[in-house]
């Protein structure tokens, strides 16, 4: 799901990955009211930044307290959306991901939230909660090209996923990438 462009930059960047600031996030599946698998995304709020305004996974920076990047994850995953860290089963970690634009390494963990109780959204950094069902996920339709504009980029073609209406690109669609074939192994 990256773009040639980002494959071609990650190739060349490979010693800067090594001392790139640390975070983590959590692909959370919980049941929805008809019994059926969502996964949560957030929409973070406009601000000046890289990821400004930008649909992504709960998570965020690793802070020198935390214990090692699952507690990040999670510590992060309560902060943003107001799940208890004694509420999510960690199924899996993802690969590590490198993000040049803000040179962070990423660790993407996949979590179930079984007992699902309504989301606290995070004002300060979360616009809005996104719920997207596993079917639209694993539809192939969802995949599309965008052209986008960004922060550091002008109107370049990006492999993305399109999720409740959102065009969700970059990071965040390589780690979707990443759990649609995950199941693919075991449906």
């Amino acid at each position: 799901m990256a773009p040639k462009t980002r494959i071609e930059e990650l190739e060349s960047l490979q010693s800067t990955a090594k001392r790139a600031k640390k975070a983590a996030v959590v692909a959370l599946f919980y049941p929805n009211s008809q019994d059926k698998t969502n996964l949560l995304l957030i929409l973070r709020n406009t601000y000046p930044g890289i990821h400004s305004n930008q649909v992504g996974l709960p998570g965020g920076k690793a802070e020198k307290t935390d214990k090692d990047l699952l507690f990040t994850a999670l510590r992060e995953t309560k902060e943003e959306v107001g799940v208890s860290p004694e509420k999510v089963e960690i199924v899996k970690p993802l690969s590590e991901l490198y993000i040049p634009p803000s040179n962070f390494v990423v660790s993407p963990f996949v979590g179930l939230y079984k007992e699902k109780q309504e989301f606290i959204r995070q004002q300060e950094e979360v616009k809005a909660l996104i719920e997207v069902s596993l079917t639209d996920l694993m539809d192939e339709r969802s995949l599309i090209n965008e052209v986008l504009s960004t922060s550091y980029a002008k109107q370049m073609e990006v492999p993305a996923f399109k999720l409740a209406g959102y065009t969700v690109w970059g990071a965040t669609a390589m780690m979707l990438s990443e759990i649609k074939d995950l199941f693919r192994q075991v449906l």
